[in-house]
């Protein structure tokens, strides 16, 4: 199943939330960064470690 990053990003923010309620700021910094790495010259690196 492919997934939009976007998506995967905004559920993955969403639930963060509402189950640890980290602060606002560590939240857009943690998908800011992960959108940022994931878009980046380490995403192959990324994507064989997930797979």
């Amino acid at each position: 199943m492919d997934v939009p990053l976007w998506l995967a990003l905004a559920v993955v923010g969403y639930l963060g939330i509402k189950l640890i309620r980290p602060p606002w700021w560590l939240v857009a910094v943690l998908l800011l960064g992960g959108y940022l790495l994931a878009d980046s010259l380490l995403s192959p690196v990324i994507d064989t470690a997930v797979k």
